[in-house]
């Protein structure tokens, strides 16, 4: 895990296979108890990212739909569930316990957009990216998160 005093990673994101591929390297080390909060506004690449983190370890077919309507969509890599939580409609930090992420943070590997809706619920030891527009393309800011997973996601 990181400490407060690791620098943030920034990772250009030229387009959308670059997208993909920072999915494909996190979810080649991802493992149960891993969360990974991806932030940014609409169309910055959050479901592109969990897409293609999904299908590396699920398969490449697997249908992946946005779980924007129906808030979170489990799936099985025949290692661990993955969950891909969107809370962008929940109202209240509160809500994260009613749909069971809080057991889903423990023993699953979460991938949540909008992660703000957590408020104080954020589980400790989460890998926080950010997908910011930087000119033509994007980037990503990573934070926290255990040194695997920013090794993996620097490439």
């Amino acid at each position: 895990m990181t400490d407060k005093t690791t620098p943030d990673l920034t990772l250009p994101l030229p387009d959308e296979p670059a997208t993909a591929a920072l999915g494909v390297r996190l979810a080649a080390v991802a493992k149960a108890g891993d969360c990974l909060l991806l932030s940014g506004p609409i169309g910055a690449g959050k479901s592109t990212l969990a897409r293609a983190f999904i299908r590396a370890r699920c398969g490449a077919r697997e249908e992946v739909p946005s779980p924007t309507f129906t808030l979170v969509q489990v799936y099985e890599d025949g290692v661990t569930e993955i969950w891909h939580a969107d809370l962008y409609r929940l109202d209240h930090p509160d809500e994260v316990w009613e749909l069971g992420l809080d057991d889903a943070f423990d023993r699953a590997i979460c991938l949540v957009e909008w992660p703000d809706r957590l408020g104080k619920h954020v589980p400790e030891g989460a890998l926080h990216l950010a997908l910011e527009a930087d000119g033509e393309g994007r980037r990503a800011v990573i934070r926290g998160g255990r040194e695997s997973l920013r090794e993996a996601a620097h490439g």
